[in-house]
């Protein structure tokens, strides 16, 4: 039959609704994309077989040809009808891999949608038996970037403006950074806020927060086979590789990816040959390296030039390894110290706590924190630190209980662990520490 002339316009998110309707009745087995997939209630589908049979059922024509190449001129069409495309690895748009839709086996309920805004729910010409065109309803919504300023990360932050500079700076120019210091100190707390300074906003979309453990892996990580809800091992990129993926797409906008507890992970085993790439003069497609899991014919990965890492780390944990030598000549370190001077004390009483109990505060902790230093089996890296007291009650009247509890709840079982082979003189400590 004649090749009909291409209106975009002609097909429209009910065309596409019912190509996937229809392909699910049929069953059919079809080749799904190595680098594409349209995901859709929890299943993924070749983006050209879909956008093919649904410009079929536009035309009124079975035979009709769909016009567009696989890869982005396929995608571009179906994402503006609001369906998502998903990448699965990092690939350059009209790369000679954009297109390559080599045959793999059909598989159903792969990973969960994304998060992402829904579209209204659309009325479709359907029987009651019908009923797959509903849109799938989302658990939770990215908030909307709120603008965050200096100003506002001056007044949160317990930290001087000089030390926010010279943070931001280390930031800047290794792309990797790693606060440090004793627990409670704003570690976690103040990467966020780098990252808001840097986007000018609250922006979530580009912000990705993990925690390393003991069971974190470079499966987990990176990439690596792991199984699926029936049961199947198949190959899955980890957090990184989503984010670069994401990143790669706004190059001239950062991203970042912050660590919590990374030092709590086996790092050699976690990131793997990726410790090259973590490099601020090894980012870019140049310095792209092949993937262990990955097949010979696979994009080689890289780290945009545009993604920073932030990682936080307790010194305090005795459980933990020293750093690999290797990763720490890559990061930028900054150390955090407890804050129980003007900085606390002001925003405590901007908060209406009494004078009274802010002044029991800042003498008790800083005589333990002053006892903790100077105890040679324990040293700086375990004092406490300020965020046990950053969310004070509403009532004056309850602050002094407030205060109280927490002492008793989480301060001071912190002391029996600590002197844990020296019970009477965690006691005594624990007595100064809560006396009234």
């Amino acid at each position: 039959m004649p090749a009909l002339d291409f209106d975009p316009t002609q097909l429209t998110r009910d065309h596409v609704l019912r190509a996937l309707r229809q392909l699910d009745r049929e069953g059919q087995r079809m080749p799904l994309s190595t680098v594409y997939d349209l995901v859709y209630k929890g299943r993924r589908y070749a983006p050209r077989t879909v956008a093919r049979l649904a410009w079929q059922l536009a035309c009124n024509a079975p035979e009709a040809k769909w016009p567009l190449a696989a890869g982005s001129p396929t995608n571009r069409v179906l994402e503006q009808l609001d369906f998502t495309i998903a990448t699965k690895r990092p690939t350059l748009e009209n790369s000679a891999l954009d297109g390559d839709v080599a045959a793999q086996e059909a598989m159903q309920e792969l990973y969960p949608p994304k998060a992402t805004k829904a579209a209204p729910a659309e009325k479709l010409p359907t029987s009651t038996a019908d009923t797959t065109a509903q849109e799938p309803t989302l658990a939770y919504e990215l908030p909307s970037p709120i603008p965050y300023s200096r100003e506002q990360a001056l007044q949160e932050l317990f930290i001087t403006e000089d030390k926010l500079d010279a943070t931001l700076a280390a930031l800047s120019r290794r792309r990797n950074l790693v606060l440090q210091g004793p627990p409670g100190t704003g570690k976690t707390f103040l990467a966020r806020r780098l990252a808001w300074l840097q986007l000018r906003a609250t922006d979530a979309r580009r912000v990705e927060l993990v925690q390393f453990h003991p069971s974190y892996s470079y499966e987990d990580f990176v990439q690596g086979f792991r199984p699926d809800a029936q049961g199947t091992f198949r190959l899955q990129e980890g957090v990184l590789l989503d984010f670069c993926r994401r990143a790669s797409q706004e190059p001239d906008q950062p991203y970042f990816l912050l660590i919590d507890e990374l030092n709590r992970g086996n790092l050699s085993r976690i990131f793997g040959e990726l410790l090259l790439l973590l490099e601020a003069d090894k980012r870019g497609p140049e310095h792209a390296v092949r993937l262990p899991y990955s097949p010979a014919e696979a994009p080689r990965f890289y780290v945009p030039a545009n993604v920073f890492f932030i990682g936080t780390m307790n010194l305090a944990d005795r459980s933990l390894a020293p750093l690999d030598y290797a990763l720490r000549r890559r990061f930028a370190f900054v150390e955090m110290e407890p804050e129980f001077g003007p900085p606390l004390q002001q925003h405590l009483a901007q908060l209406g706590v009494p004078t009274a109990v802010v002044q029991r505060l800042v003498a008790r902790l800083t005589e333990l924190n002053r006892t903790i230093t100077d105890d040679p089996e324990l040293g700086p890296d375990f004092r406490i630190g300020h965020s046990y007291f950053c969310l004070p009650p509403t009532e004056p009247a309850a602050a002094e209980q407030w205060l109280t509890l927490i002492l008793e709840q989480e301060i001071a079982p912190l002391l029996d662990d600590y002197w844990f082979d020296q019970p009477a003189k965690a006691a005594a400590h624990k007595k100064k520490l809560l006396a009234k």
